[in-house]
Order: structure tokens, then sequence, then C-alpha cells
């Protein structure tokens, strides 16, 4: 499958591609997804796996080359860590967007990054064994106590809201906070990111921490983890920001 890009006035422009992170799905994006269909803006939000960093980079990467045109790679909690290993395998990624995001180094791993910037997330989460595919074996998922989704993840939504993503919350394998990252797309791409300054899953110190190693342009939202939700227009603008400024860069289509 190919997508084609083209702005409303018929230039080329680039796709946007919305990574979700875990204890969420693609439909965590959908106030974002409105208002860049609105503005005549192709954008893709695939199913992230959530089956740990180089299988998910992998699959992100085969959507990516998949796109004809430019594509810009946005990224959400651990989104932002699989579209930082999928960027260099993906020649028409021309920037990258996190928003309250990981944004790991060569070798680091998030787990890491968590235990350097504390944050309470630790003691909701629920570890469940689940059966590997073909195997005996059996390997941990984590997903938030729905009772503590609220707190946690979402503390800016109503509690209505909170409540339906809680239960339709995705888990992550453990094993994906302990795995090592590769070489970071934004080393050699340009980046923006939203900070969450009332994060409660990743300490906003260290989003701070990785967006100034990134050398990223950043903003700061009040909010929770999940800003894209609450206030999806300050996303959109940062998306556009960055659509713009690679314009400007003269970066081909």
């Amino acid at each position: 499958m190919t997508t084609e890009s083209t702005s409303p006035n018929g230039a080329d422009a680039p796709t946007v591609v919305l990574v979700h992170g875990a204890f969420a799905d693609a439909g965590s994006w959908s106030g974002v997804i409105r208002e860049l269909q609105a503005a005549g803006i192709a954008t893709l939000a695939p199913p992230n796996p959530l089956r740990g960093i180089a299988n998910d980079a992998a699959y992100i990467t085969s959507v990516v080359n998949a796109i004809a045109g430019t594509v810009i790679l946005v990224g959400h909690s651990y989104g932002g860590a699989i579209i930082t290993n999928a960027a260099p395998k993906t020649p028409n990624v021309i920037g990258l967007v996190y928003v309250a995001a990981f944004a790991p180094d060569e070798g680091e791993q998030l787990g890491a990054i968590l235990t350097q910037y504390p944050t309470t997330i630790g003691a909701a989460l629920q570890p469940v064994p689940v059966a590997v595919r073909d195997s005996d074996a059996t390997e941990v998922e984590l997903s938030i106590d729905p009772a503590k989704f609220h707190a946690i993840f979402t503390a800016d939504l109503s509690p209505e809201d909170s409540a339906w993503m809680g239960a339709s919350q995705r888990p992550i394998v453990a094993s994906a906070f302990g795995e090592p990252n590769g070489v970071p797309g934004w080393r050699t791409l340009p980046s923006w990111y939203a900070v969450a300054t009332g994060d409660h899953a990743i300490n906003p110190d260290a989003e701070r921490m990785m967006a100034a190693r990134a050398g990223a342009t950043t903003v700061e939202l009040d909010g929770s983890h999940v800003v894209m939700v609450s206030q999806p227009s300050k996303v959109v603008a940062l998306i556009k920001a960055a659509i713009a400024a690679t314009a400007r860069s003269g970066v081909p289509a």
C-alpha cells in the first residue's frame, strides 16, 4: 500500500504518521487526526504492536517505507522510542515530533530513564503472564490498574473519558523497558517536542532532558500524559510548525 500526499493547493506535502504509545491505541490520536485532516494534511495512525523496541520499530518502518512522499513521524510516550528507532531506516522521514514521549539515545533503556527520573506509574502497573505464540513459554505484559488510570495517565480528562481509555488500553511487554535502543533518528533529523508539565507517566524533567539532548524545538503544555487527547489543537500546532519548518529547509519531497 502506498499513500500519496498533497496539500490543498496541490504542492507536495508530507504525510503525518502518528504512533501511539503503551496503555493506549491509535484512537488516542482521534482529535489530532480530525484537525489535521480538516487542514488537508494526509494522516495515518497505524497500530503499534507493543511487542518490544526492535519489533515495533521494524513494523513502523515497513509502514512508513510504503508511503509515497515525505513523512513527519509523531510519537507519543513509548511511541517516541519507536519513531526514534525507525527513522534511520526510513529515508522519506524529514522530521520527528515527540508528544510527552521517550526520545532515547543509542544503547539506552527506557527503564533506566524511568529510574533516573522516577514517577508514580510503577505502583499502578499490573503484570500479567501471557502465552507466547507457538511456544509453551510465557512473557509478562504490563497494563495500568483501571482504578488508577485517571490519576496516573489522564488526569486532565473527564472521569468518563478516562474510564473509556482505561478499559480499552493496550498492554505492553515488560521486556520493552529493558531493551537497548538503536541509533536515534534525532541525531540527523530536526525534531520538535511537547513537554507535558503534569505528566505522571514520564517525569516532565526527563522529557525536558530528552528534548534538550535532541536539540528539539520545545513547547510546554500544562496537562497530563495524554495532552494530544486533552489539547489536540496545541499538538496540531506543533506538527504544523514541523511541516512548515521542513518545507522552508528545502528538504526534497
